[in-house]
């Protein structure tokens, strides 16, 4: 059965019920372009004194967010046609002093990566706000290393937006991560690329290195060296144009569907591949669920990459334990272990994933509550969540919370289950995703 829309007419609904289908998804997919690169895409394009051509930008809501942000402190942004964009940057130094406030809007990305190129503009000061969620999500995690760099960084509380960010001639440094974190990893090397000594950090895991492979497309001289990733002093960044792969992380909802629902075979074409984003496939293969696809070699490094068409089809799956040092290759993905958890034999346990804590919601503890509105038998830990799997999900009523990973989760959740799953507020799903709807009457259609 189709997504019933009726509450709210075309497009997304206020809530939307979401039943299981008479048989399985079929057919192929073109997911929407990858967010965390489209925001590097228009920041780093933003930095750049020549124009940048960027091709399959995600027109969403957090990227847009972004758009207008750089344009707000200088850059200049033509919108060609769907996902083409020209932008004409103002130069790694010359960031422009706002009128007012930058609104991040929800964009965690932006309010993390931003402020580490806006600190390196000495004797310049910028205010960041977002939405209510965004008020809730602290900040220490980058102004602790940008203070350590020389930045002032005056926010509420101490640790909360709004933030007023004062730029400085930074001075480089080690910086050991408390944390795995791709955004904070990203805010200091942006940070260093200014200073005379270049800086280091140092991660207690991989995460994510879109913003290392960016670098190093635009000449800035990067380094990796096992868990140690060191930039150095460069005067102006070159981007001729970037293209923007498919979102793995909008194409896991769908795998996550297809291995789920019985009868399900799905082709999801030019799907980013970087194997510091691969990690979800990899725990999914390990329960059992059949993913082909060409996926990148673990510890690769290129300033590419790579993109590879994923055959995705349902099977029957395995309880499996996610440790810590996996999480930050799976972070976003970490709700839909949780929920294909709900169907595997055995136990499902994920640990060391705190920082599902400080998403655009509390991740860990309404996915848990989610799934027990919804028949499942999983609780909540400090750092993680434990499944007690085999009977899969009878059905109900979820809220996604303003949370856009939550919407779908529902949505994908009422799908697999025996009763269907009305989701509350689904229209959060536009954040990243704003063709999902559509995209799924696609693969249900005969």
């Amino acid at each position: 059965m189709r997504p019933n829309r009726s509450a709210g007419g075309l497009g997304f609904a206020a809530a939307v019920r979401f039943d299981p289908p008479a048989s399985g998804l079929r057919g192929s997919l073109r997911v929407p372009p990858d967010k965390s690169i489209s925001h590097r895409a228009a920041l780093f394009a933003a930095m750049t004194p020549e124009p940048v051509s960027v091709t399959n930008y995600l027109d969403a809501a957090d990227t847009n967010s972004t758009l207008a942000a750089v344009e707000q402190i200088g850059a200049l942004v033509q919108r060609r046609g769907a996902g083409e964009l020209l932008i004409r940057g103002c130069g790694l130094r010359d960031a422009h002093e706002s009128d007012g406030p930058i609104d991040v809007g929800n964009a965690g990305t932006l309010m993390r990566l931003l402020p580490g190129w806006l600190a390196t503009q000495p004797g310049r000061s910028w205010t960041f706000d977002g939405d209510s969620s965004i008020r809730r999500r602290p900040i220490d995690r980058i102004a602790d290393p940008l203070r350590l760099m020389g930045a002032r960084i005056d926010a509420t509380d101490e640790r909360f937006p709004p933030f007023t960010l004062h730029g400085a001639d930074l001075t480089g440094i080690e910086y050991p991560m408390p944390v795995a974190s791709a955004q904070v990893k990203s805010c200091v090397l942006i940070a260093g690329m200014t200073t005379a000594g270049g800086t280091t950090v140092i991660e207690p895991a991989p995460s994510r290195d879109h913003t290392e492979r960016m670098l190093a497309a635009a000449g800035a001289p990067v380094e990796r060296d096992g868990n140690r990733v060191t930039v150095r002093h460069v005067d102006e960044l070159g981007l001729d144009a970037i293209a923007v792969p498919g979102d793995l992380s909008s194409a896991a909802f769908w795998v996550a569907a297809a291995v789920l629902v019985p009868g399900s075979r799905i082709v999801l074409e030019d799907v980013n591949v970087n194997w510091t984003r691969t990690g979800f496939l990899r725990i999914v293969e390990r329960m059992g669920g059949i993913v082909l696809g060409d996926l990148e070699e673990h510890g690769a490094f290129t300033p590419g990459e790579p993109i590879s068409e994923l055959d995705v089809a349902h099977g029957p799956l395995s309880a499996t334990t996610v440790e810590a040092e996996e999480v930050p290759l799976a972070i976003d993905e970490l709700p839909l272990v949780a929920l294909l958890g709900c169907f595997a034999d055995g136990e499902t346990v994920v640990r060391g994933a705190a920082e599902l804590r400080v998403k655009e919601s509390d991740r860990i503890q309404t996915v848990v509550d989610g799934l027990n509105g919804l028949g499942a038998d999983i609780e909540g830990t400090d750092d993680g969540f434990v499944v007690r799997g085999g009977t899969g999900l009878r059905g109900g009523r979820i809220s996604s919370h303003g949370d856009h990973r939550l919407a779908m989760l529902g949505a994908v959740a009422g799908l697999a289950s025996r009763e269907g799953v009305e989701v509350e507020g689904m229209d959060a799903a536009a954040v990243s995703y704003p063709g999902f709807v559509a995209d799924l009457d696609t693969l249900l259609a005969r």
